[in-house]
């Protein structure tokens, strides 16, 4: 919000020649003017500060609801384990992306590739950031790397989920949220001048930034760990493993569909902004329209996929469904400020196809992923992406976005190929980035034996061979207490060979 300015020299030419010391009195009014302006301005940083700390606690409870999603999808001698790699995906993520992560992606002035400043929040304070800013690009930040940890699920060492965590969240992230979302970044619609294509990538809330980071880094970490034992039989045919409890992963997706709301809409960072002065329209209409193709795109995935899944299984199945609806939630979080409503509708109907069609080549090629958090993340995402290009509307990118009116908008809108040759380029760019990043980490811990559990672990269970004991208690501890023993877990344990693995 801008500061109204008075002039006392100005006002006191206004006052009559009757006027007893006019410059007095023109000076007591500008400064008591002054000071209304300087309280609407303070309120008006307030009230945006307010929603950005609101709208990151909305994206932090999503952690709540990948939480309660892995736990339900992995086999109940796994829970524990799972639920501890997402406490410690939030954990390691605030350390290292307080250190380096921020840094990377918003140290401003910087180059194109990489953030030069705010190490350790050092200098933090500009007229475009501030500590809320840091708390709700970490919650962004922790939620690609529980996407990654759902990949690997029930089969990794604790050890590799910290390394790669840390390297996602403090590094591998934050590059790439940068390129798109920094003023600075090569790539990004914010720069000022000299766009990628005269548009930059309009990736709004990171379909591509968070969801295919998180997506490709879990697909490199699947298929260099191979296949649960007993996912595939000797003949390559698929055996389901089924997650012990829908009730966890139905909790787990309406928590995300709630946080959801904080992670599209909040990201317009502020809401107190007028397009048009005195007009009821402005930024928080644009907010609740963004909350409205989130909900429409979510929704249309979940029914899509339920009549989808029943026509090639023959079953209602709710925990297809609920990942139908993460999808479509993942497909629309590009374009979700730029769309029409009814684009939304089309965006989550194709990405429950699209989700189907990835689910459908992983069984093909003997990838495990317990979560399909490659496929709904990485494909859905990568969709999104497209999706964005296609249908972005000229009047909505130029409030979000600014700039002239021939700034390229969606080609089935009537605005070129521009804006797709860009999407483009940022789909090959976070596949090529990440793949250089994470598969080289995920190969090095292979083979220094740290990626893998044993194959007697793996039978066991992580719970009760790494974690001390199961997550549920059927029976009374006292009739258990000499029943469980831990032993040293020693680096150089066997691990499973599998076909799938590399």
């Amino acid at each position: 919000m801008s500061q109204q300015s008075c002039s006392a020299d100005q006002l006191a030419q206004l006052f009559g020649p009757n006027t007893t010391n006019a410059q007095a009195a023109a000076t007591l009014i500008c400064d008591q003017f002054t000071a209304v302006s300087r309280n609407f301005t303070d309120t008006g940083y307030a009230i945006d500060n307010t929603y950005l700390l609101f709208s990151a606690y909305l994206v932090f409870s999503m952690q709540l609801g990948f939480a309660m999603l892995c736990a339900g999808s992995v086999r109940a001698k796994n829970t524990m384990n799972i639920m501890l790699t997402n406490v410690l995906d939030a954990a390691a993520g605030g350390i290292f992306y307080y250190l380096f992560g921020f840094a990377f992606a918003w140290g401003s002035p910087s180059n194109g590739f990489i953030g030069k400043h705010y190490f350790g929040l050092t200098d933090l304070h500009s007229d475009n950031l501030d500590y809320s800013n840091f708390l709700y690009q970490w919650a962004f930040a922790i939620a690609a790397a529980g996407i990654t940890s759902g990949s690997i699920a029930e089969r990794t060492q604790f050890v590799a989920y910290l390394i790669y965590s840390s390297f996602l969240t403090g590094f591998v992230y934050p590059v790439v949220s940068h390129w798109f979302w920094s003023p600075d970044g090569w790539a990004s619609a914010f720069k000022k001048s000299d766009l990628l294509l005269s548009t930059g990538v309009i990736d709004f809330a990171g379909s591509g930034v968070v969801h295919m980071v998180g997506g490709v880094a879990g697909l490199w970490g699947a298929l260099i760990e191979g296949p649960r034992i007993g996912r595939f039989d000797h003949a390559g045919r698929a055996v389901a493993l089924r997650g012990h409890s829908a009730s966890l992963v139905v909790l787990g997706t309406f928590m995300l569909w709630f946080g959801w709301y904080g992670f599209n809409p909040g990201s317009f960072n502020k809401i107190l902004v007028a397009y048009d002065s005195g007009n009821k329209y402005g930024q928080w209409s644009a907010v609740g329209r963004t909350a409205v193709t989130t909900t429409l795109a979510g929704s249309t995935a979940a029914l899509t996929t339920l009549f989808g899944k029943r026509l090639i299984s023959g079953h209602w199945n709710v925990t297809d469904v609920c990942n139908g609806l993460l999808g479509g939630f993942a497909a629309i979080t590009a374009g979700c400020s730029v769309v029409e409503p009814w684009a939304a509708i089309v965006c989550g109907f194709v990405a429950s196809l699209v989700l189907i069609a990835c689910n459908k080549l992983a069984e093909m090629a003997r990838f495990d992923d317990p979560l399909e958090a490659a496929q709904l993340h990485g494909g859905c995402g990568a969709w999104g992406v497209l999706f964005t290009a296609l249908f972005a509307k000229k009047e909505y990118v130029l409030q979000v976005y600014q700039g002239d009116q021939s700034r390229p908008h969606g080609l089935f809108m009537g605005g070129g190929w521009s804006l797709l040759g860009a999407h483009v380029i940022q789909i090959l760019v976070i596949v090529g980035w990440v793949s250089a990043t994470m598969g080289p980490l995920f190969w090095g811990l292979k083979k220094l034996k740290l990626l893998r559990i044993s194959s007697e672990d793996e039978l066991a269970g992580m719970d009760l061979t790494r974690h001390g004991g199961f997550a549920y208690a059927y029976e009374d501890d006292e009739t258990h207490k000499h029943g469980i023993q831990l032993r040293k877990v020693e680096p150089n344990a066997s691990t499973p060979t599998t076909d799938g693995g590399l």
